[in-house]
């Protein structure tokens, strides 16, 4: 039966196709605009490392003296100062725990016929790779001994790669940062998460870094930051060394956790090192405070979803609504044009039940080839939304997820909007129309 319905709502359609076909894009633009603010933000609030959320951890330590706040909703500084991200490196229980800042540099080729561009860089330890599962095409990450020795080596990505050299197989091949040369030691492949959550306090939708050198050259060749810098305190700082042991805080810290118990280890490892340093005059508080957060609930903490980007969602599904209701007119207006037609097939022994079912599955296949028409609309307003807005690049995408609720937005829209002309037209008296005939 429905097979025949199909028949008949694919004939139906042709026989009008003007009011079909405007029916069709009305239905497109609704479905295009919605599921344009749907992806976004479905990407926005999806777990951007499903495999590894529930390990990784981002660490903060109460650093500030009684009394004073901070712009996090329990007065936690989100980063660590160079003191306390270094200590933790160094002495950890866990195996993958890994401190990191934004800096940048002007990267080149000792050619006369390289010109230089700015490149972010991720300064960072060896387990990044590990933890935020990097894969490799070629080579790997440092060794501890090249970390200690702050060698001038350097991790880049495959996008640099084929920039620089126009291949990816570039190992011991030497770019420059600024004046100073590198031996990449590993490529690796592309990546982009959705959301850079492992550095919310610089931009969580920018673009991944495509260059990664030790931390240890942070100190060896006294590296700056181009993330966020932040204190809570006046300090009188004269010099590299006492910025590098001030109270300021740019860095951010992350451990991979795996079991409960190494997280009450790592918990108790915290309080003691906050006690040892609160001996020495620092975490001047009645209460020693810390947060050790999983990726979800990190970026619920740093509320990296925009409030606007819900309103935006909002706002789209009314412009649909405003779609839906000048479709209705349109299919009241068509079917009632063809109610003599559901009066003879009344006549001939069609209940009310089958001529509404018969009119449901026209307004389906309508939605469904508005569906179509909305996906392209869709795809073309996330092209433009990462052509405009470069820092949404890695979330003005649809993923399968998107594409397939696509299709149960638009047939279920439709049918709601078709509920009403198709109830009109079952309930119509056969022997008007047949009086008519």
């Amino acid at each position: 039966m429905l097979v025949h319905y199909l028949d008949l709502a694919w004939r139906n359609i042709k026989l009008t196709p003007l009011i079909s076909c405007l029916m069709v894009v009305a239905i497109g633009i609704g479905i295009g605009v919605t599921m344009t603010s749907l992806s976004v933000y479905h990407m926005m609030s999806s777990d951007p490392i499903p495999q590894k959320s529930s390990q990784l951890h981002a660490v903060q330590l109460q650093t500030m003296d009684e009394g004073q706040t901070w712009n996090t909703s329990d007065d936690v500084p989100t980063q660590l100062t160079y003191q306390d991200a270094k200590f933790l490196m160094e002495n950890s229980p866990l195996t993958h725990r890994v401190a990191m800042m934004k800096s940048g540099a002007a990267v080149h080729l000792d050619s006369p016929d390289s010109v230089p561009f700015i490149e972010d860089v991720r300064i960072t330890g060896r387990s990044f790779f590990s933890m935020f599962d990097l894969s490799f095409l070629h080579g790997g990450a440092w060794s501890e001994m090249q970390s200690e020795q702050a060698a001038p080596v350097a991790v880049i990505g495959e996008a640099l790669a084929q920039r620089l050299f126009q291949r990816t197989d570039v190992l011991g091949e030497s770019i420059y940062l600024d004046e100073r040369k590198y031996e990449v030691i590993g490529v690796t492949a592309a990546w982009q998460p959705a959301i850079k959550f492992y550095d919310v306090n610089n931009g969580p939708f920018q673009r991944a870094e495509q260059l990664f050198i030790p931390f240890s050259h942070i100190e060896a060749y006294e590296l700056h930051s181009w993330g966020n810098t932040n204190s809570w305190k006046n300090e009188e700082i004269r010099g590299r060394e006492q910025f590098l042991q001030s109270e300021m805080v740019w860095l951010q810290f992350w451990v991979q956790i795996d079991s409960e118990n190494a997280l009450k280890n790592y918990q108790q490892f915290l309080l003691d090192y906050m006690a040892q340093q609160q001996k020495l005059g620092r975490f001047n508080r009645k209460q020693l405070a810390y947060n050790i957060k999983p990726v979800n609930e990190w970026l619920e903490y740093n509320h990296v979803i925009d409030p606007d980007n819900k309103i935006l969602v909002g706002l789209s599904f009314m412009f649909l609504a405003v779609c839906l209701a000048n479709i209705l007119g349109m299919l009241l207006a068509k079917f009632l044009k063809r109610a003599p037609d559901a009066g003879v097939r009344r006549a001939l022994g069609a209940s009310k039940k089958q001529i509404f079912f018969q009119h449901l599955v026209e307004v389906a296949l309508l939605g469904l080839l508005g569906c179509l028409v909305g996906i392209l609309l869709a795809q073309v307003g996330l092209v433009g939304i990462r052509e405009t807005m470069s820092v949404y690049v890695g979330i003005a995408k649809m993923d399968w997820t998107m594409l397939l609720l696509s299709p149960i937005i638009a047939i279920s829209a439709c049918l709601l909007a078709g509920l009403f002309p198709a109830w009109v037209v079952c309930k119509t008296s056969p022997a008007t129309h047949l009086k008519v005939q």
